[in-house]
């Protein structure tokens, strides 16, 4: 018998490997992404017709469909925008996006934005964009006002309720709900990206990779409470702008990459309630799927039938050997 605790070693080992195979597929199913074509860029940025099917684009912005959208040139007083067709109807998102910010001069600005905003394509003041908006900017503001303390490029975040006014002497002090100093933002070795992660009502982040290839810094990470409750508009539009004034840069973006994002055990929690509601509905109980426990019932049944296949083929052996067949 002294194959019993071999058998029974091997099942423990078995159940472990099942048991971490388990959660390890769990752990990583807890957050899965979409990808949005309709909120998404990449070359050559144009249909056939020289037109893009999602996305409109005005003022000075300039599509070279090999390289680049540029929003504004190293040129002095330009303004353009870029903005999707479509409202982003998503609850939870990402938008991740490459950027360039380059120019010639020692002296540069003045920055370009990214936009969640109820306002689509309306030039303006507040980096190329209009003043007053209602919904997300992100500005990326290369050219310093008046910040003292502050190391520039600076990137923060501003909520607008449609009414307020972007404090621009003071380039959006009053305004700001989180940001952060990026040196080297401007003019990097490396692509410049960044990151913009949304969870209605409950968080709001962003990540910035300039200084290494696949490093990202974090830049802020907001929760909502009673004076900013992180609430976007129920249509908003996904837009970029950018702006120059006596000093200049090439403010370009490179791609976009939008992802919806949910969770799986989540949604299939919703789902497995609303088919109990509708089976207590018909007057009979809804089948149970799954579980630890029945997993554990079947991976000990099947350890049973492995030991007893054992010592059957064990007795077969030992028949085999006293008759001699």
């Amino acid at each position: 018998m002294m194959w019993l605790p071999q058998a029974w070693s091997s099942i423990c080992l078995l159940l472990a490997c099942a048991i971490g195979t388990r959660a390890a597929v769990e752990a990583d199913t807890s957050m899965k992404s979409i990808p949005l074509r309709t909120h998404s860029l990449a070359p050559p940025y144009l249909d056939s017709d020289m037109s893009s099917r999602w996305f409109d684009f005005g003022g000075d912005t300039i599509i070279r469909t090999d390289q680049y959208i540029r929003l504004a040139s190293d040129v002095p007083s330009q303004s353009g925008w870029l903005f999707s067709r479509i409202p982003l109807t998503a609850t939870n998102w990402e938008v991740e996006f490459e950027f360039s910010i380059q120019g010639k001069g020692h002296l540069h600005g003045d920055g370009f934005a990214l936009w969640i905003t109820k306002e689509r394509g309306q030039p303006g003041p507040v980096f190329g964009h209009a003043d007053r908006f209602e919904g997300l900017g992100i500005f990326f503001d290369t050219y310093k006002n008046n910040r003292p303390g502050v190391v520039f490029p600076y990137v923060m975040a501003m909520m607008g309720d449609g009414q307020t006014t972007y404090d621009s002497a003071n380039d959006g002090k009053a305004n700001e709900i989180g940001g952060c100093s990026a040196r080297g933002l401007r003019g990097a070795s490396i692509p410049t990206k960044a990151k913009l992660t949304y969870f209605q009502d409950k968080s709001l982040s962003l990540q910035l990779q300039y200084k290494s290839t696949d490093s990202w810094i974090d830049c802020f990470s907001l929760e909502p409470n009673a004076n900013m409750p992180l609430k976007l508009p129920n249509t908003a539009y996904l837009g970029f702008s950018a702006h120059t004034g006596e000093l200049t840069d090439n403010f370009d973006v490179i791609s976009v990459e939008t992802r919806n994002l949910y969770n799986p055990v989540a949604a299939n929690t919703g789902r497995n309630s609303a088919a109990a509601n509708r089976a207590s509905a018909r007057g009979r109980p809804d089948k149970k799927t799954g579980g630890w426990g029945w997993f554990f019932f079947k991976l000990i049944l099947f350890g049973g039938l492995v030991g007893g296949g054992y010592v059957g083929y064990n007795k077969y052996k030992q028949k085999q050997r006293y008759t001699g067949f």
